[in-house]
């Protein structure tokens, strides 16, 4: 299953996950930010490669439905509702991405 992870600014949040979850029972994952300065920006191409799509707020949800809505139509978009308060790999973020993820997939 391939599994795509969105904040920002693909810094903190989004990488720690991607981090986390590559390689887990054999899921490939990657990360991206939604902002046009982030540090790896969504594209059209990591969409389109993604089984299940997981934004950390709603305003990712959102940003990605209004510009690739014919994209992600019909894919599984989950909010995690993941504040942009931690660092990266911050143990608190992993704990609480290892807490709810594992449920989606």
């Amino acid at each position: 299953m391939h599994l795509l992870f969105l904040c920002s600014q693909n810094k903190r949040r989004s990488l720690t996950a991607e981090k986390l979850f590559d390689g887990y029972d054999s899921h490939s994952a990657r990360s991206a930010g939604t902002e046009n300065n982030a540090r790896v920006k969504v594209t059209p191409g990591l969409l389109g490669w993604a089984d299940v799509i997981f934004c950390m707020e709603k305003k990712h949800v959102r940003r990605i439905k209004e510009k690739y809505s014919d994209i992600v139509a019909g894919k599984q978009v989950i909010c995690l509702n993941i504040p942009d308060e931690y660092s990266y790999m911050d143990d608190d973020l992993c704990e609480l991405l290892e807490s709810v993820v594992p449920d989606y997939i």
